[in-house]
């Protein structure tokens, strides 16, 4: 009973520590907060840092996983609906995740001024996995639902849903990389919306979905995309 009380007590003060990393994330950006910073918001000691974490970058992946566990579970009900044809769910959950990040635009922006970054390729291939983990089971199963339905073509689900999951991360990165140069000014709107596109065809194509029915929201595109300075 005592190990399992102390486990607990350590979860809580593990994410008492990514509680505030995400706040100051959200107000400094990530590459501006330093240890000490998290360690002065939480009244802890560098020790009690490294005893839950091995560097920032590690900070930096807790932060990214409970933001894909939270993301995730505020899409279950919908994903799980037995009423709600699979091209619906599947359409709810690019919007979903879109709306979410919306919701969080500060975070979101202060990971991906050093999302790309060589110090964090480990945190990259983490999610990677995560999603993998997490996200691919559910997808096949939308998907299988989908083949019953007749709204999809892909003859191996399982194996599906990876290669739609590989391509969705992959329409991560490259978006990340599209937002940078928007507030660089090195590239058009114009730009960005073909290259997205491109992902959104690609996902239609793979799946044999209709048309236009994966999309990404226009407006979402001009909210991250178009308001820039």
């Amino acid at each position: 009973m005592a190990r399992s009380a102390n486990a607990s007590a350590q979860a809580v003060r593990r994410d008492e520590f990514v509680e505030v990393a995400q706040r100051l994330i959200q107000t400094k950006a990530y590459e501006q907060m330093s240890v000490q910073d998290v360690l002065d918001a939480v009244g802890a000691s560098r020790g009690g840092f490294y005893h839950y974490f091995e560097s920032k970058q590690d900070l930096l992946d807790a932060v990214v996983a409970r933001m894909v566990e939270t993301a995730l579970a505020s899409l279950a009900p919908i994903l799980a609906d037995p009423d709600l044809p699979a091209l619906a769910k599947l359409q709810s959950l690019f919007s979903g995740i879109a709306a979410w990040k919306a919701e969080r635009r500060e975070l979101v922006l202060g990971i991906a001024r050093v999302w790309l970054s060589d110090d964090n390729a480990l945190v990259r291939e983490k999610l990677r996995e995560r999603m993998m983990d997490r996200l691919a089971p559910q997808v096949a199963v939308i998907l299988r639902q989908g083949a019953a339905e007749g709204q999809f073509t892909a003859t191996s689900p399982a194996d599906t849903s990876l290669v739609l999951i590989s391509l969705i991360h992959g329409a991560q990165l490259v978006a990340t990389q599209l937002l940078l140069a928007r507030h660089a000014h090195t590239i058009s709107f114009a730009q960005v919306e073909r290259t997205l596109q491109a992902y959104s065809d690609a996902y239609e194509a793979i799946l044999g979905a209709p048309r236009g029915s994966l999309r990404m929201d226009g407006e979402m595109l001009h909210f991250w995309f178009d308001d820039v300075s």
